[in-house]
């Protein structure tokens, strides 16, 4: 029997299999409140029968935010609206469920993606973005503002509140995101980390400020539930945060009891016009995890399509490349042969429950009709 559907223990979670559903930015709160879409969106999901249900990117701060439609978790107001989508799961699923906390740094203040996932400047209604570095993620971008001792207070704190809000709300476990050139990988990399005090220079004290919000999280956060990190591999930029970085963070990490964590092929530290892009989908050609659909989000990481590396590359919001296509056609197959192995006399109504999905796809707009015809 395969590993994939035998239980699993962290810490005091208890999971029936292995099968996490991975976070998937929606863009859909509002002032970071979630709505009823995030009741529809993850109430199927928690129906799913996967092990572990993992929420979006949750911003800990309202200048954390990639766009002004993520979901957060800062206030009264934002912990309220999530207390109703929360008990709604506990009541109808005993699936796990996981809260990914996230700080966006230099890329937040960006539009949807489905707007065109550029910077918003402050005159058209955009804010200040933080980051390690006063270093602007795309030329000809207003630089961020670099974190001084108060601004680095003031975010650790932001993601402790948090982390206590999530547990008030009964989340099982924490996922800290530290991956696609966010915040945390913003201090990773010496790419965007061009600090000279003890968060910046050596690998040691560029992973310092990292480790201190793990430490934070883990500490507010019961001692019976797990918490994660989430970190990319490699910046795949000759200079930049490597494998063997990787390794080292890791390490450190593990000695703090850390016992999930997620490495992915591909960051979001340099805008897409650069050279990397076709190791990048070289790596996702091989089955390998691929990056955060930086393409059509000024290189800023994304939701959109972790199966590629080369999305969102004439539309925005439309999965239109090879590996995007690949990857909803095997998840439907999946879907199907799942679903008809658990209920063999009914297999037309398992394509017809894989052929409604694939066409609520379309009426989002996420995928051509192209890209779901049933066969």
């Amino acid at each position: 029997m395969s590993a994939l559907f035998t239980p699993a223990t962290l810490r005091g979670l208890h999971v029936p299999n292995r099968i996490v559903v991975s976070p998937m930015c929606q863009y859909s709160a509002e002032r970071g409140e979630a709505t009823a879409w995030h009741m529809i969106h993850l109430g199927h999901l928690a129906l799913s029968g996967a092990g572990m249900l993992c929420i979006e990117a949750t911003a800990v701060e309202p200048d954390g935010r990639i766009t002004p439609g993520d979901l957060g978790l800062w206030d009264d107001v934002t912990e309220a609206a999530l207390r109703p989508v929360l008990a709604a799961i506990h009541k109808h699923s005993k699936i796990a469920v996981t809260m990914q906390l996230a700080h966006a740094g230099r890329k937040a203040s960006s539009r949807k993606p489905w707007e065109g996932g550029q910077l918003i400047y402050v005159a058209d209604g955009g804010w200040m973005t933080h980051a390690s570095s006063a270093v602007a993620h795309k030329p000809g971008e207003t630089p961020p503002l670099a974190l001084d001792t108060a601004g680095l207070l003031r975010v650790k704190e932001a993601f402790v509140a948090s982390a206590r809000r999530a547990a008030r709300l009964r989340i099982d476990a924490l996922e800290v995101h530290a991956a696609h050139g966010y915040l945390l990988h913003q201090f990773l990399s010496p790419i965007s980390n061009q600090r000279t005090d003890e968060y910046g220079g050596s690998r040691e004290n560029r992973m310092r400020y990292p480790l201190e919000i793990f430490d934070a999280v883990r500490a507010a956060f019961p001692d019976n539930r797990p918490v994660g990190v989430r970190v990319s591999a490699t910046d795949w930029v000759e200079g930049g945060w490597g494998i063997e970085d990787t390794i080292a963070f890791a390490s450190e990490l593990k000695t703090r009891g850390v016992q999930l964590d997620r490495r992915i092929v591909g960051r979001g530290i340099a805008p897409a016009e650069d050279s990397a892009r076709a190791g990048l989908s070289d790596a996702v050609r091989e089955g390998r995890q691929g990056s955060d659909g930086r393409d059509h989000h000024r290189g800023r990481a994304h939701h959109g399509a972790e199966a590629c590396g080369r999305c969102h590359r004439e539309r925005a919001g439309r999965l239109r490349c090879d590996g995007a296509r690949d990857a909803l056609r095997s998840a439907l197959a999946v879907a199907r042969r799942g679903a008809a192995w658990r209920n063999r006399q009914r297999p037309a109504a398992v394509l017809a429950f894989a052929t409604a999905r694939a066409e609520a796809l379309v009426r989002r707009r996420i995928v051509r009709p192209a890209l779901v015809r049933p066969g």
